[in-house]
């Protein structure tokens, strides 16, 4: 299926809307029936169907197939939030008594799900060094029910081997889930590769232009199906009509804004790689990288996140650079036209603060501004070190 087709007309049946070339926001939350046999149909294929907007939407349901279509899966289902896609698709796998294996350090509330909120059900976690996949072999109980995988994953851009995973995980049948938000569904392909599950971050690259909220679960329509009448309308964390239709706007534009997005990203990268107080770039394209050879393998290209180490002393010294930041905003997200940072030290109370992450590690994100722009940018604050 190309790639012009999936983001510009699949799911989209303008003649049902007036040959309108922007899909409308079908806000309504309920679908009248004209009888009792008509209701009774819908409720029984409640999957398919146009019943209650806490299930099925048409504007949502546009969202999910272009972005089933994109990740090469057979279905979709899209969410309010990153973390809520995530949540089903970990909880829809497990029962009380079953055990995880989940890569460390992933997305902090990926990261809280597993640590705090599956054990008070009785499931057990184990969390692995992704980078070796005889970690996750070795971790693997008689028990074990899920391989969870985010690859590159959260701020030190780790890679885990998705081809090797997903074969271990059928010979113990387990399932497999990855968060594939760093390298959109443009640039890697899990599923490919015998991943089960892939879910999504909408809020980052999808929507592009941080005003809207969302995520999404792809993977074979008897899985989603079962998410679907489990934990998505039983939890009801739910995409509105009126996001869908913002992220089917971002997509337009997805492959435009990945293309410049990567291309300054390696812009920046080679000014920061080179610099004196720039203790080590970390970012998998870098042949420097120790999964250099892997992310070529697995990624199509690079995306626009990358982490530096500073060389820095102090919390006082890593502020004071990031402070002076004029053109990088500080925040927690990532994705959209912005280029911004997040520095470890913010989570740092004071310098004997004890962290998984060092103080002087700053994750960078590169968005849509001319790379020279920022390049000054950075040269300024640098400066002040």
């Amino acid at each position: 299926m190309e790639l012009s087709y999936i983001i510009n007309e699949l799911g989209e049946e303008r003649e049902h809307y007036f040959n309108a070339v922007a899909p409308p926001v079908i806000q309504s939350s309920n679908f009248a029936l004209r009888t009792v046999a008509e209701f009774r149909r819908k409720m029984q294929r409640e999957t398919e169907e146009y019943l209650y907007s806490r299930g099925n939407n048409p504007t949502v349901t546009i969202l999910e197939k272009k972005m089933a279509a994109l990740e090469g899966a057979e279905h979709a289902l899209a969410f309010s939030s990153g973390i809520a896609a995530i949540a089903a698709a970990v909880l829809s796998q497990v029962n009380a008594g079953d055990h995880v294996v989940s890569v460390r350090h992933p997305y902090h509330w990926a990261d809280s799900l597993m640590r705090k909120f599956l054990p008070r059900f009785g499931v057990e976690v184990s969390m692995v060094d992704g980078t070796d996949i005889a970690s996750y072999r070795e971790a693997i109980k008689p028990n074990t029910k899920l391989l969870y995988l985010e690859s590159p994953n959260s701020f030190t851009f780790e890679l885990q081997d998705l081809g090797a995973v997903a074969v271990l995980a059928k010979e113990h049948n387990c399932t497999t889930i990855i968060d594939n938000s760093f390298a959109s569904p443009l640039h890697q392909h899990p599923l490919k590769l015998g991943i089960d599950l892939v879910v999504h971050s909408c809020t980052k690259y999808i929507g592009g232009h941080s005003d809207v909220m969302g995520g999404v679960v792809c993977g074979a329509r008897e899985m989603i199906n079962k998410i679907f009448m489990r934990e998505y309308m039983t939890l009801g964390a739910v995409l509105s009509p009126h996001d869908a239709w913002l992220f089917i706007r971002g997509l337009r534009t997805l492959p435009v804004r990945m293309e410049r997005v990567a291309a300054s990203a390696r812009q920046v990268i080679a000014y920061l790689e080179q610099h004196p107080k720039v203790e080590r770039v970390l970012f998998p394209f870098l042949a420097s990288h120790p999964q250099h050879d892997l992310a070529l393998q697995q990624m199509s290209n690079n995306s626009g996140q990358f982490s530096i180490l500073l060389k820095a002393k102090s919390l006082e010294e890593v502020e004071r650079f990031c402070d002076s930041l004029q053109h990088f905003l500080m925040a927690a997200s990532w994705g959209g036209h912005e280029s911004l940072i997040f520095p470890v030290a913010a989570t740092y109370a004071s310098e004997e603060h004890i962290s998984t992450l060092p103080f002087n590690l700053v994750r960078f994100y590169v968005g849509l501004e001319d790379p020279d722009y920022l390049i000054k940018d950075l040269e300024q604050a640098l400066s002040k070190i």
